[in-house]
């Protein structure tokens, strides 16, 4: 594969999910702009988990209680524990990354890197010193950074754990919450997190920031229908609007690439060429490809197998499972149930849905109205199964398993042939029986 007219077969730029995964499979060249492991180890998946982890911890105290346990009338939380934790927890995978990629013989740079041609890198260290780098192929993963609001978008997942370990909090939303997700179960979401202490400001955007005498920030909003303007004072506000791609100091424009103007991400082919040959976009630098870690880690060993010339495997990014972990987790795989009707037509889909309570929910006398699950199928045939959709307890862990049936093209008649698990919540979806259409009560009754 070394053809010796280049410093390196393959250089990388990005050390992220993506980067890392494509680099373990090729042995190539890495440079990176901030700690190994990206978005996700340092101020994403990993953090955010431990911290919604942490917030669960804080009710299972209470329903504790109920379970017979002894516990003081009053109970805090210390932000600065669980914090110390976490950050020592990410830096240890740093470090473990770095110490892969050396076992890989992979060799890594902490610089800044941009395209010069469809062969060139030049990479500049903190000191504004430059590298200058030659490969016979190259891949941009460099993802996205956080970026400084114009329009504010929600936060969930911040929101959730703050309220869980006894924060007031507040989340200013300018439209519709989990925008791109089944807007039913994101309606469960929310409104779960508003019975729980979450204040939700809807259809708001902030017009203005200041920092008062004493302290605290004063934020004035404006509701996006009557313009009428509002404000209150915080601790503390947190920007949580998304993610910008990491492309302007690419030199992208420069060396040709396309672009899509209106979001900034590469355009990228099936097999995550860019339109510079020798130039690849993996993870969610691409456009269209979920913001996931899980999707850029797979594509990025692909490509790596691709351009060894070991493979010619695609990734697949259809029916991708993901969660969101909000107090109550809303896990799902495939399509919303509004993007089903939108692409088979209303008349051609069956909806077979249930409120369930957890056993665990019982005892603790625990609200479970916002516990729900439904599956959204083809109405002819054995119904092939479209979408699938929980909120609940461990919705991660629930649907990653059901997200290999979709895989496998499995169908209604598929999941009511499955033997439950007894007494489990993920038992309730081989057990849907009531259509949206019947108009039928879905409350599960019994056990």
């Amino acid at each position: 594969f070394f053809l010796g007219k280049y410093d390196y077969d393959l250089v990388i730029i990005g050390g992220g999910s993506g980067g890392l995964a494509c680099s373990k499979e090729g042995k190539p060249w890495v440079c990176t702009k901030w700690g190994l492991g990206g978005t996700c180890v340092n101020v994403g998946c990993i953090p955010k988990k431990l911290m919604h982890h942490s917030a669960l911890l804080g009710g299972a105290v209470r329903d504790a209680a109920k379970y017979g346990w002894s516990i003081p009338d009053k109970v805090s939380h210390d932000w600065q524990v669980p914090g110390s934790a976490v950050q020592n927890h990410v830096k240890s995978l740093n470090w473990g990354h770095r110490v892969q990629l050396q076992d890989k013989k992979v060799k890594y740079l902490n610089l800044k890197g941009r395209l010069v041609d469809e062969h060139t890198v030049v990479g500049t260290n903190r000191s504004g010193n430059e590298t200058v780098l030659t490969a016979e192929n190259i891949v941009i993963a460099t993802g996205g950074r956080p970026k400084y609001p114009a329009n504010v978008n929600v936060a969930l997942e911040c929101a959730g754990f703050l309220t869980g370990i006894g924060q007031d909090t507040t989340v200013m939303v300018r439209s519709i919450a989990l925008r791109g997700f089944d807007q039913q179960m994101a309606g469960l979401v929310t409104s779960h997190m508003a019975s729980h202490g979450t204040r939700f400001l809807w259809r708001c955007v902030p017009k203005k920031l200041e920092k008062l005498p004493s302290g605290n920030l004063q934020v004035t909003w404006a509701d996006t229908g009557s313009g009428h303007e509002e404000w209150d004072t915080f601790d503390t506000v947190l920007w949580a609007v998304g993610e910008a791609p990491e492309t302007k100091s690419l030199n992208l424009e420069g060396v040709g690439m396309a672009l899509n103007k209106d979001t900034g991400k590469i355009i990228v082919a099936e097999d995550e060429a860019t339109s510079v040959e020798h130039v690849y976009a993996i993870g969610d630098i691409g456009e269209g490809r979920p913001e996931l870690t899980p999707t850029a880690i797979k594509a990025g060993k692909l490509l790596a197998r691709r351009l060894a010339g070991v493979s010619s495997e695609l990734m697949n990014y259809r029916s991708v499972p993901t969660t969101v972990f909000t107090p109550l987790e809303y896990g799902c795989v495939g399509l919303s149930e509004e993007e089903a009707e939108r692409q088979h037509g209303k008349d051609t889909i069956e909806v077979y849905h249930a409120f369930y309570k957890p056993l665990e929910f019982t005892v603790a006398e625990r609200d479970a109205s916002q516990c729900y699950i439904k599956a959204v199928c083809q109405r002819s045939g054995d119904g092939r199964i479209l979408g699938l959709h929980f909120t609940g307890p461990n919705a991660g862990e629930v649907v990653q398993g059901f997200a290999l049936g979709l895989q496998c093209g499995a169908t209604y008649s598929h999941l009511l042939a499955t033997v439950g698990i007894h007494p489990t919540c993920a038992e309730e979806l081989t057990k849907l029986h009531i259509t949206k259409r019947s108009g039928l009560d879905p409350t599960v009754t019994g056990c």
